[in-house]
């Protein structure tokens, strides 16, 4: 065991976990004035902001209010919803836009004003957009100023292991005080020890636990995983959002096609029948219901009828409508044979996002000193028991920049980090069966699809509670003994998050919003947090 202090590198005021729009927009209003760190896993570009399609929800139309957004957000989140964190994101929209067009995100225009498009739960248009890549381009944009801050180092290929605490400094102190993270080093396998006087944990969803999800490779719930470890409460974790409208194609996996496609009238087809079939489950919305009850109202009809997939269709518009407003996707689909101006595009259910996760205040802080998490990996109260399209970037942009207020304003209570022990290798050797790493990740993913999923039953998560007993005895004992590798950080935290997620349904005995059990059907009178403490 090394006695000297671990911390790899220069001193860092704060270490941030995640290089997408949570933790890049904290950096650079922490950057003013601190030194920060940004640690990622895998490439810069790698995490969910840059595969985001749809927009960003903002109030910027005469005709719109913050009263008709706070509402919409609400009556989707099935009044699971924090009132004072809708209305403190909501409020601060228009800020994060004007912001973001500083930064050089090139925004549609309609004329001399933004083009705001409409989406499934919004009662107005107010989707703020750039064609329907906007998370490409706000990632471009934040991650170039990024670059150019003198205050901010970028770490790619970096893999966290663990939060630092008290529990891992030279001399033990027990306390649940973070001072950084233990990342492994990808390129030469060594694991590093990175202090600073805060950490912000801005590290995704847990989307990858499920066998078919939009989220990209790294999702799998490392932030949450570890925050849990280290002590903190999560909450919500059952509330997890299938996208109605991930392209079936067999080659190609997890395309999404954008609720957008639904805001300007696609329409939803049943390919055996050939008819519309919103109409019967939600008549007054149709196409443009909240993704809980369309994800439903599709699952339904794949299962009654026997289909692989369901129709989206959109060739009624005028084809130059079509190539204008989605022309990345309309570009994909023709790659693969599809002409969406002239046929329907064949789409299934997905998992999508992370609606619970680590419990924040509006200050972005987690239950443990020195710990900030922003973005998909938390709770902080915006989402309920289910997103409204395109609040995502919104809350991780007004949540990144309340953590580093709060940072900045607190900095002088803030101790310097104390030496803390390095990572221990001396009684693991190197791996010498792989494939139990595979095994154990596939079979993770396909029995949360099969029990987890969509609708659930109270069998089906205690057959899903019995898995993960079974495995996480298998993967602990592979952890003791052999060298950390990326994929088994993932599949110990993939594991980890699937059994927040079946712990969290199986004490919620209702239904509501994105928990659909067929065991209890209604919806319970008080909505109530599913708040789990380590």
């Amino acid at each position: 065991m090394d006695d000297l202090n671990a911390a790899t590198g220069p001193a860092y005021d704060v270490i941030i976990v995640g290089s997408g729009a949570a933790g890049l927009t904290a950096a650079l209003a922490l950057a003013q004035t601190l030194k920060v760190l940004v640690l990622a896993k895998g490439e810069l570009t790698g995490g969910s902001t840059a595969w985001a399609q749809g927009g960003i929800a903002a109030v910027l139309d005469a005709g719109d209010t913050f009263e008709d957004h706070i509402r919409d957000t609400m009556v989707a989140g099935a009044g699971l919803n924090r009132l004072e964190t809708v209305e403190f994101v909501i409020e601060r929209a228009p800020h994060a836009i004007e912001r973001l067009a500083e930064l050089g995100v090139p925004f549609n225009t309609d004329g001399n004003s933004l083009h705001l498009t409409r989406e499934g739960g919004h009662s107005h248009r107010r989707i703020v957009h750039v064609d329907d890549a906007t998370g490409w381009a706000v990632q471009a944009a934040l991650l170039k100023a990024a670059q150019t801050n003198p205050n901010i180092t970028l770490l790619p290929g970096r893999a966290c292991i663990d939060l630092i605490t008290g529990r891992h400094e030279q001399r033990y102190s027990g306390s649940g005080r973070v001072w950084g993270v233990y990342a492994l080093d990808q390129e030469t396998g060594q694991v590093e020890a990175h202090t600073a006087r805060a950490t912000i944990l801005a590290t995704g969803g847990a989307g990858r636990v499920y066998q078919f999800s939009t989220a990209p490779r790294g999702a799998t719930g490392d932030g949450i995983a570890m925050a849990w470890r280290a002590g903190a409460r999560v909450s919500n974790m059952e509330m997890m959002q299938f996208h109605p409208t991930c392209l079936y194609n067999l080659d190609v996996k997890n395309f999404l096609i954008t609720e957008a496609v639904r805001g300007e009238g696609g329409r939803l087809i049943n390919p055996r029948t050939g008819k519309r079939f919103m109409t019967f489950y939600d008549p007054e919305r149709l196409e443009l219901a909240p993704r809980d009850v369309v994800a439903r109202a599709i699952d339904s009809e794949i299962k009654r009828f026997g289909l692989d997939y369901v129709h989206l269709d959109i060739s009624h518009q005028p084809p130059e409508f079509v190539r204008e407003h989605f022309p990345t996707i309309y570009d994909k689909l023709l790659g693969l044979g599809l002409d969406m101006t002239r046929q329907p595009i064949p789409v299934v259910p997905a998992q999508h996002y992370t609606c619970g996760g680590i419990l924040i205040d509006m200050n972005g802080k987690t239950d443990l000193p020195g710990l900030y998490a922003a973005g998909e990996c938390t709770e902080s109260g915006l989402h309920g028991a289910n997103r409204l399209a395109s609040n995502s970037l919104l809350e991780c942009f007004v949540f990144g920049e309340a953590a580093a207020a709060h940072i900045l304003a607190q900095w002088d209570a803030f101790d310097a980090p104390p030496p803390v022990r390095a990572w221990d290798e001396s009684r693991v050797i190197e791996a010498d069966e792989e494939v139990v790493i595979k095994q154990n990740w596939t079979e993770i993913r396909r029995f949360m699809w099969n029990y987890v999923g969509i609708v659930r039953t109270t069998k089906r998560l205690e057959r899903a509670a019995h898995r993960i007993k079974l495995l996480n005895d298998e993967i602990e004992e592979y952890y003791r003994h052999f060298r950390v590798s990326t994929d088994l950080i993932e599949l110990r935290n993939l594991l980890q998050s699937a059994d927040l997620i079946v712990c969290s349904a199986l004490k919620r005995h209702e239904s509501r919003g994105l928990h659909y059990t067929l065991d209890y059907p209604e919806t319970g009178a008080e909505a109530r947090d599913t708040v789990l403490v380590p």
